[in-house]
Protein backbone atom coordinates (compact mmCIF):
# COMPACT_ATOMS: atom_id res chain seq x y z
CA UNK A 1 0.00 0.00 0.00
CA UNK A 2 1.53 3.22 -0.76
CA UNK A 3 0.63 6.08 1.56
CA UNK A 4 0.36 9.91 0.78
CA UNK A 5 2.67 12.02 3.27
CA UNK A 6 2.87 16.15 3.55
CA UNK A 7 5.75 18.06 4.51
CA UNK A 8 5.65 19.71 7.92
CA UNK A 9 3.60 23.31 7.46
CA UNK A 10 5.47 25.35 9.23
CA UNK A 11 3.83 28.19 11.77
CA UNK A 12 3.06 31.37 10.49
CA UNK A 13 3.99 33.80 13.58
CA UNK A 14 1.50 36.64 13.35
CA UNK A 15 3.71 40.17 13.81
CA UNK A 16 2.91 42.55 15.97
CA UNK A 17 1.62 46.13 14.83
CA UNK A 18 -0.06 49.39 16.21
CA UNK A 19 -3.31 49.47 15.97
CA UNK A 20 -4.30 51.23 12.76
CA UNK A 21 -6.44 54.55 12.35
CA UNK A 22 -10.14 54.16 11.98
CA UNK A 23 -10.10 55.75 8.59
CA UNK A 24 -9.73 52.93 6.58
CA UNK A 25 -9.97 50.51 9.04
CA UNK A 26 -12.31 47.97 7.21
CA UNK A 27 -9.87 48.29 3.65
CA UNK A 28 -6.34 47.75 5.41
CA UNK A 29 -8.34 44.97 7.38
CA UNK A 30 -9.20 43.19 4.22
CA UNK A 31 -5.90 43.49 3.10
CA UNK A 32 -4.55 41.92 5.93
CA UNK A 33 -6.88 39.09 5.93
CA UNK A 34 -6.19 38.62 2.11
CA UNK A 35 -2.53 38.83 2.38
CA UNK A 36 -2.05 36.41 5.59
CA UNK A 37 -4.37 33.77 3.43
CA UNK A 38 -2.42 34.04 0.72
CA UNK A 39 0.87 33.47 2.82
CA UNK A 40 -0.73 30.77 4.83
CA UNK A 41 -1.76 28.76 2.09
CA UNK A 42 1.65 28.94 0.29
CA UNK A 43 3.34 27.67 3.27
CA UNK A 44 0.81 24.95 3.20
CA UNK A 45 1.61 23.86 -0.63
CA UNK A 46 4.77 21.99 0.00
CA UNK A 47 5.71 18.93 -2.00
CA UNK A 48 3.65 15.82 -1.20
CA UNK A 49 5.42 12.07 -1.17
CA UNK A 50 4.21 8.88 -1.57
CA UNK A 51 6.14 6.11 0.53
CA UNK A 52 5.50 2.67 -0.09
CA UNK A 53 7.03 -0.20 1.86
CA UNK A 54 8.98 -2.91 -0.08
CA UNK A 55 8.46 -6.56 1.63
CA UNK A 56 12.00 -7.03 2.56
CA UNK A 57 13.55 -8.80 5.97
CA UNK A 58 15.79 -6.45 7.96
CA UNK A 59 19.28 -8.22 6.48
CA UNK A 60 17.77 -8.32 2.76
CA UNK A 61 19.45 -5.80 0.51
CA UNK A 62 17.16 -3.74 -1.93
CA UNK A 63 18.49 -2.26 -5.45
CA UNK A 64 17.01 0.19 -7.56
CA UNK A 65 17.36 0.40 -10.98
CA UNK A 66 15.22 2.96 -13.48
CA UNK A 67 11.55 1.04 -13.26
CA UNK A 68 11.97 -1.67 -10.57
CA UNK A 69 13.53 -2.55 -6.73
CA UNK A 70 15.43 -5.91 -6.87
CA UNK A 71 15.63 -7.51 -3.42
CA UNK A 72 18.15 -10.18 -2.38
CA UNK A 73 17.75 -12.32 0.61
CA UNK A 74 20.18 -13.30 2.84
CA UNK A 75 21.82 -16.32 2.88
CA UNK A 76 20.40 -19.39 4.79
CA UNK A 77 20.71 -22.68 6.27
CA UNK A 78 17.62 -24.22 5.19
CA UNK A 79 17.18 -23.43 2.00
CA UNK A 80 17.96 -21.10 -1.06
CA UNK A 81 18.57 -17.42 -1.66
CA UNK A 82 15.97 -15.35 -3.87
CA UNK A 83 15.86 -12.44 -5.68
CA UNK A 84 12.74 -10.62 -5.98
CA UNK A 85 11.75 -8.23 -8.75
CA UNK A 86 9.16 -5.62 -7.49
CA UNK A 87 7.67 -3.08 -9.95
CA UNK A 88 8.38 0.74 -8.60
CA UNK A 89 4.74 2.08 -7.37
CA UNK A 90 2.36 4.23 -9.34
CA UNK A 91 1.32 7.25 -7.05
CA UNK A 92 -1.96 5.59 -6.34
CA UNK A 93 -0.19 2.04 -5.37
CA UNK A 94 1.70 0.40 -3.72
CA UNK A 95 4.74 -1.92 -4.82
CA UNK A 96 4.12 -5.30 -6.95
CA UNK A 97 6.04 -8.61 -7.09
CA UNK A 98 6.76 -8.99 -10.45
CA UNK A 99 8.34 -12.40 -9.81
CA UNK A 100 10.96 -14.21 -7.86
CA UNK A 101 14.16 -16.57 -8.78
CA UNK A 102 16.32 -18.79 -6.46
CA UNK A 103 19.89 -17.46 -6.52
CA UNK A 104 22.41 -20.23 -7.61
CA UNK A 105 25.57 -20.55 -5.89
CA UNK A 106 27.05 -18.99 -2.81
CA UNK A 107 28.59 -15.48 -2.06
CA UNK A 108 28.27 -11.89 -1.35
CA UNK A 109 25.93 -9.79 -4.01
CA UNK A 110 27.45 -6.57 -5.11
CA UNK A 111 25.37 -5.38 -7.35
CA UNK A 112 22.25 -6.11 -8.99
CA UNK A 113 21.24 -3.73 -12.44
CA UNK A 114 19.52 -3.90 -15.72
CA UNK A 115 21.37 -4.43 -19.12
CA UNK A 116 19.59 -5.54 -22.26
CA UNK A 117 16.91 -6.64 -21.19
CA UNK A 118 18.79 -8.50 -18.21
CA UNK A 119 18.83 -8.24 -14.70
CA UNK A 120 22.41 -8.88 -13.95
CA UNK A 121 23.58 -9.81 -10.34
CA UNK A 122 27.41 -9.23 -9.28
CA UNK A 123 28.04 -11.95 -6.69
CA UNK A 124 31.82 -12.34 -5.67
CA UNK A 125 33.03 -15.96 -3.70
CA UNK A 126 35.03 -16.34 -0.62
CA UNK A 127 38.16 -16.92 -0.23
CA UNK A 128 39.83 -16.43 -3.84
CA UNK A 129 36.99 -13.09 -4.26
CA UNK A 130 36.37 -13.92 -7.55
CA UNK A 131 33.71 -12.10 -9.71
CA UNK A 132 30.81 -13.98 -10.94
CA UNK A 133 27.67 -12.81 -13.15
CA UNK A 134 24.35 -13.83 -13.62
CA UNK A 135 22.05 -13.23 -16.07
CA UNK A 136 17.93 -13.19 -15.44
CA UNK A 137 15.22 -12.32 -18.03
CA UNK A 138 13.85 -9.17 -16.83
CA UNK A 139 9.99 -9.76 -17.75
CA UNK A 140 9.59 -13.02 -16.40
CA UNK A 141 13.13 -13.77 -13.78
CA UNK A 142 13.93 -16.91 -16.08
CA UNK A 143 17.58 -17.68 -15.38
CA UNK A 144 19.83 -17.31 -18.73
CA UNK A 145 23.11 -17.56 -17.91
CA UNK A 146 25.77 -17.58 -15.50
CA UNK A 147 29.78 -17.03 -15.79
CA UNK A 148 32.73 -16.05 -14.24
CA UNK A 149 33.39 -12.18 -14.15
CA UNK A 150 31.86 -8.15 -13.65
CA UNK A 151 29.91 -7.11 -16.11
CA UNK A 152 29.75 -4.04 -18.39
CA UNK A 153 27.59 -3.34 -21.55
CA UNK A 154 29.63 -3.16 -25.05
CA UNK A 155 29.11 -0.25 -27.46
CA UNK A 156 26.82 -1.88 -30.45
CA UNK A 157 25.69 -4.62 -27.72
CA UNK A 158 26.63 -7.27 -25.63
CA UNK A 159 28.36 -7.47 -22.52
CA UNK A 160 32.08 -7.23 -21.27
CA UNK A 161 33.01 -9.68 -18.56
CA UNK A 162 35.79 -8.90 -16.44
CA UNK A 163 37.23 -11.54 -14.60
CA UNK A 164 40.44 -10.84 -13.42
CA UNK A 165 42.37 -13.49 -11.32
CA UNK A 166 46.16 -13.59 -9.45
CA UNK A 167 46.93 -17.10 -10.88
CA UNK A 168 47.07 -15.76 -15.04
CA UNK A 169 44.00 -17.53 -16.05
CA UNK A 170 41.73 -14.13 -16.09
CA UNK A 171 40.04 -13.18 -18.64
CA UNK A 172 38.18 -10.66 -20.79
CA UNK A 173 35.45 -12.39 -22.73
CA UNK A 174 32.51 -11.04 -24.80
CA UNK A 175 28.90 -12.64 -24.42
CA UNK A 176 25.98 -12.68 -26.08
CA UNK A 177 22.92 -11.55 -23.89
CA UNK A 178 20.13 -13.76 -24.57
CA UNK A 179 22.01 -16.90 -23.76
CA UNK A 180 25.28 -16.04 -22.64
CA UNK A 181 27.52 -17.46 -25.35
CA UNK A 182 30.98 -16.69 -25.52
CA UNK A 183 32.07 -14.65 -28.76
CA UNK A 184 35.48 -14.05 -28.40
CA UNK A 185 37.95 -13.92 -25.25
CA UNK A 186 41.18 -12.41 -24.73
CA UNK A 187 43.51 -13.76 -21.58
CA UNK A 188 44.03 -10.39 -18.84
CA UNK A 189 48.08 -10.68 -17.60
CA UNK A 190 47.91 -11.80 -14.11
CA UNK A 191 46.48 -9.15 -11.39
CA UNK A 192 46.56 -6.67 -14.15
CA UNK A 193 43.20 -4.41 -14.15
CA UNK A 194 42.11 -3.42 -17.74
CA UNK A 195 41.32 0.04 -18.21
CA UNK A 196 38.46 1.13 -20.30
CA UNK A 197 37.29 3.75 -22.92
CA UNK A 198 33.86 4.43 -22.83
CA UNK A 199 31.06 6.22 -25.39
CA UNK A 200 27.95 6.71 -24.25
CA UNK A 201 28.80 4.76 -20.94
CA UNK A 202 29.51 1.98 -22.96
CA UNK A 203 32.95 0.18 -23.57
CA UNK A 204 34.53 0.68 -27.10
CA UNK A 205 37.84 0.01 -26.62
CA UNK A 206 40.11 -1.70 -23.88
CA UNK A 207 43.13 -1.53 -22.66
CA UNK A 208 45.90 -4.04 -21.53
CA UNK A 209 49.41 -3.60 -19.54
CA UNK A 210 51.64 -6.63 -19.67
CA UNK A 211 54.33 -7.29 -17.13
CA UNK A 212 56.52 -6.74 -20.20
CA UNK A 213 55.77 -3.24 -20.51
CA UNK A 214 53.85 -3.90 -23.73
CA UNK A 215 50.04 -1.76 -23.87
CA UNK A 216 47.46 -2.98 -25.92
CA UNK A 217 44.59 -1.50 -27.28
CA UNK A 218 41.68 -3.94 -27.82
CA UNK A 219 38.79 -3.39 -30.28
CA UNK A 220 35.50 -4.45 -27.48
CA UNK A 221 33.11 -5.38 -30.12
CA UNK A 222 35.49 -8.03 -32.03
CA UNK A 223 38.36 -8.73 -29.60
CA UNK A 224 41.09 -7.47 -31.99
CA UNK A 225 43.79 -6.04 -30.95
CA UNK A 226 44.13 -2.58 -32.50
CA UNK A 227 47.23 -1.60 -31.45
CA UNK A 228 50.47 -1.89 -29.28
CA UNK A 229 53.44 -0.01 -27.92
CA UNK A 230 56.72 -0.71 -25.84
CA UNK A 231 57.14 1.49 -22.33
CA UNK A 232 59.59 -0.44 -20.96
CA UNK A 233 62.61 -0.99 -23.27
CA UNK A 234 64.72 -1.38 -20.75
CA UNK A 235 63.81 -3.16 -16.92
CA UNK A 236 61.36 -5.67 -17.60
CA UNK A 237 60.17 -6.24 -14.18
CA UNK A 238 59.04 -2.90 -13.03
CA UNK A 239 55.69 -2.08 -11.81
CA UNK A 240 53.07 0.72 -14.16
CA UNK A 241 49.76 1.59 -13.90
CA UNK A 242 47.49 2.69 -16.80
CA UNK A 243 44.15 4.80 -17.43
CA UNK A 244 41.89 5.69 -20.21
CA UNK A 245 40.36 9.08 -19.97
CA UNK A 246 38.67 10.47 -22.25
CA UNK A 247 41.03 9.94 -25.55
CA UNK A 248 44.28 9.92 -23.84
CA UNK A 249 45.91 7.03 -22.25
CA UNK A 250 47.85 7.68 -19.23
CA UNK A 251 50.75 5.78 -17.50
CA UNK A 252 51.95 6.07 -14.48
CA UNK A 253 55.56 4.55 -14.78
CA UNK A 254 57.99 2.54 -12.68
CA UNK A 255 58.84 4.77 -9.04
CA UNK A 256 55.01 6.86 -9.46
CA UNK A 257 56.62 10.31 -9.93
CA UNK A 258 55.33 11.17 -13.10
CA UNK A 259 52.53 10.65 -15.63
CA UNK A 260 52.86 9.95 -18.88
CA UNK A 261 50.30 10.54 -21.57
CA UNK A 262 49.41 8.70 -25.18
CA UNK A 263 46.97 9.42 -27.72
CA UNK A 264 44.54 6.44 -27.44
CA UNK A 265 43.93 6.15 -31.11
CA UNK A 266 47.44 5.96 -32.35
CA UNK A 267 49.42 5.21 -28.87
CA UNK A 268 52.08 8.15 -29.77
CA UNK A 269 53.38 10.14 -26.43
CA UNK A 270 52.53 13.04 -26.10
CA UNK A 271 54.03 14.70 -22.87
CA UNK A 272 55.05 13.51 -19.62
CA UNK A 273 54.10 15.74 -16.33
CA UNK A 274 55.68 15.62 -12.86
CA UNK A 275 52.93 14.22 -11.05
CA UNK A 276 54.51 12.17 -7.76
CA UNK A 277 52.45 9.46 -6.00
CA UNK A 278 49.03 9.35 -8.75
CA UNK A 279 46.08 7.60 -7.22
CA UNK A 280 43.80 8.41 -10.22
CA UNK A 281 42.91 10.41 -12.66
CA UNK A 282 39.60 11.85 -14.13
CA UNK A 283 38.42 14.14 -16.70
CA UNK A 284 37.07 17.47 -15.17
CA UNK A 285 36.04 20.43 -17.23
CA UNK A 286 37.47 19.61 -20.16
CA UNK A 287 41.21 19.39 -17.92
CA UNK A 288 42.97 16.20 -16.24
CA UNK A 289 42.22 16.23 -12.47
CA UNK A 290 44.77 13.97 -10.92
CA UNK A 291 44.66 12.83 -7.02
CA UNK A 292 47.60 12.39 -5.28
CA UNK A 293 48.08 9.05 -2.74
CA UNK A 294 48.68 11.72 -0.41
CA UNK A 295 45.30 13.88 -0.64
CA UNK A 296 45.06 17.27 -2.41
CA UNK A 297 44.42 17.81 -6.05
CA UNK A 298 46.39 18.79 -9.41
CA UNK A 299 45.06 19.66 -12.44
CA UNK A 300 46.90 19.63 -15.95
CA UNK A 301 46.06 20.68 -19.44
CA UNK A 302 45.48 17.55 -21.21
CA UNK A 303 47.35 19.05 -24.54
CA UNK A 304 50.75 19.91 -22.92
CA UNK A 305 50.34 18.28 -18.64
CA UNK A 306 51.14 21.61 -17.62
CA UNK A 307 50.11 22.03 -14.14
CA UNK A 308 47.02 24.62 -13.93
CA UNK A 309 46.53 24.90 -10.65
CA UNK A 310 47.24 22.63 -7.76
CA UNK A 311 45.68 22.22 -3.71
CA UNK A 312 48.19 20.32 -0.94
CA UNK A 313 46.40 19.07 1.80
CA UNK A 314 43.86 16.79 2.54
CA UNK A 315 41.04 17.95 0.40
CA UNK A 316 39.65 15.00 -1.69
CA UNK A 317 37.39 15.27 -4.98
CA UNK A 318 34.22 13.79 -4.02
CA UNK A 319 32.43 14.74 -7.72
CA UNK A 320 32.51 16.51 -10.84
CA UNK A 321 30.27 17.82 -12.88
CA UNK A 322 31.25 19.84 -16.48
CA UNK A 323 33.40 22.55 -14.99
CA UNK A 324 32.99 22.55 -11.12
CA UNK A 325 34.33 20.14 -8.86
CA UNK A 326 32.91 18.83 -5.45
CA UNK A 327 35.18 19.12 -3.16
CA UNK A 328 35.27 17.47 0.93
CA UNK A 329 36.78 20.29 3.03
CA UNK A 330 38.09 18.31 5.99
CA UNK A 331 35.79 20.51 8.85
CA UNK A 332 33.92 22.52 6.28
CA UNK A 333 32.04 19.91 4.72
CA UNK A 334 31.41 20.22 0.96
CA UNK A 335 32.91 23.30 -1.23
CA UNK A 336 32.35 23.74 -4.37
CA UNK A 337 35.23 24.81 -7.12
CA UNK A 338 35.76 26.21 -10.52
CA UNK A 339 37.79 23.16 -12.29
CA UNK A 340 39.98 26.21 -14.45
CA UNK A 341 40.61 28.21 -11.86
CA UNK A 342 40.41 26.25 -8.21
CA UNK A 343 38.46 29.27 -7.05
CA UNK A 344 36.17 28.00 -4.42
CA UNK A 345 32.71 29.34 -5.90
CA UNK A 346 30.73 28.42 -2.73
CA UNK A 347 30.15 25.80 0.22
CA UNK A 348 27.50 23.71 0.61
CA UNK A 349 28.39 22.49 4.18
CA UNK A 350 28.09 19.13 5.82
CA UNK A 351 26.13 16.23 3.70
CA UNK A 352 26.08 12.74 3.36
CA UNK A 353 26.54 11.96 -0.68
CA UNK A 354 23.61 9.42 -1.44
CA UNK A 355 24.92 6.69 -4.02
CA UNK A 356 22.71 7.47 -7.48
CA UNK A 357 21.95 5.26 -9.97
CA UNK A 358 23.07 6.75 -12.95
CA UNK A 359 26.30 8.98 -13.60
CA UNK A 360 24.43 12.21 -14.69
CA UNK A 361 21.69 11.96 -12.01
CA UNK A 362 21.33 14.92 -9.89
CA UNK A 363 23.67 14.71 -6.83
CA UNK A 364 22.00 13.85 -3.26
CA UNK A 365 22.85 14.66 -0.05
CA UNK A 366 21.43 13.96 3.25
CA UNK A 367 22.21 15.00 7.13
CA UNK A 368 20.19 14.50 10.35
CA UNK A 369 18.32 17.62 11.32
CA UNK A 370 17.78 18.59 15.06
CA UNK A 371 14.76 17.04 15.35
CA UNK A 372 16.07 13.80 13.96
CA UNK A 373 14.59 13.78 10.57
CA UNK A 374 16.90 12.85 7.83
CA UNK A 375 17.35 16.51 5.41
CA UNK A 376 17.56 15.32 1.45
CA UNK A 377 19.00 18.17 -0.78
CA UNK A 378 20.08 18.28 -4.40
CA UNK A 379 23.61 19.71 -4.35
CA UNK A 380 23.55 21.72 -7.91
CA UNK A 381 27.45 22.08 -8.40
CA UNK A 382 26.80 24.66 -11.38
CA UNK A 383 24.55 26.72 -9.83
CA UNK A 384 26.53 26.65 -6.62
CA UNK A 385 23.59 25.55 -4.27
CA UNK A 386 22.13 23.06 -1.87
CA UNK A 387 17.96 22.59 -2.33
CA UNK A 388 16.33 20.91 -0.06
CA UNK A 389 13.76 18.60 -1.23
CA UNK A 390 12.24 16.99 1.58
CA UNK A 391 12.43 16.29 5.17
CA UNK A 392 11.81 12.79 6.13
CA UNK A 393 10.80 10.95 9.27
CA UNK A 394 12.09 7.55 10.60
CA UNK A 395 15.30 6.73 8.04
CA UNK A 396 18.15 5.08 9.33
CA UNK A 397 20.51 5.07 5.86
CA UNK A 398 21.19 2.94 3.56
CA UNK A 399 19.84 5.01 0.94
CA UNK A 400 19.66 5.55 -3.09
CA UNK A 401 18.11 7.96 -5.23
CA UNK A 402 17.42 8.34 -8.79
CA UNK A 403 15.18 11.99 -8.38
CA UNK A 404 12.59 12.11 -7.78
CA UNK A 405 12.95 8.78 -6.07
CA UNK A 406 14.71 7.47 -3.17
CA UNK A 407 14.96 3.85 -1.15
CA UNK A 408 16.07 3.48 1.88
CA UNK A 409 16.15 1.57 4.99
CA UNK A 410 13.91 3.02 7.97
CA UNK A 411 14.42 2.70 11.64
CA UNK A 412 12.08 -0.26 12.19
CA UNK A 413 13.94 -2.35 9.81
CA UNK A 414 11.67 -1.75 6.77
CA UNK A 415 12.46 -0.73 3.13
CA UNK A 416 10.42 2.19 1.78
CA UNK A 417 10.40 3.45 -1.05
CA UNK A 418 9.84 7.67 -1.67
CA UNK A 419 8.57 9.44 -4.80
CA UNK A 420 8.80 13.33 -4.18
CA UNK A 421 7.16 16.02 -5.84
CA UNK A 422 9.82 17.70 -7.27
Amino acid sequence: MAIIELGAVRDVPAAPGRRPPAVGRRLRGAVVLLLALVVLASSTRLPQRSVAVVPASRTATAYLTEHDVFVVDPPTADGPRHLTAYAQPTSDGGVRRRWQASLVGHGDYLDVRTEWGLVLTMAVTAPNRLFQTTAFDAATGRQRWQQPGAPQPVDGGGLLLTDVRENGSGALRRVEPDSGAVLWSVPIPSAANPAYHLVRGRVDRFVLLQPTGEVQVYDARTGRLLRSVDTLPGDRSAFQRVQVVDDLLLLVPPGSTSLVSFALAELTPLWTAEVPLVSHVLGCGGLLCAVPQTGGLQVLDPDTGAVRWSEPGQDVLADVRRDRLLVAVPGRGYAVRDAATGRTRTDLGEWALMPVLRPDDPLVGTRQGDDGRLVVAELDLLAGRARVVDVLPGVAGSCQASLPVLLCQRLDGTTALWRLTR
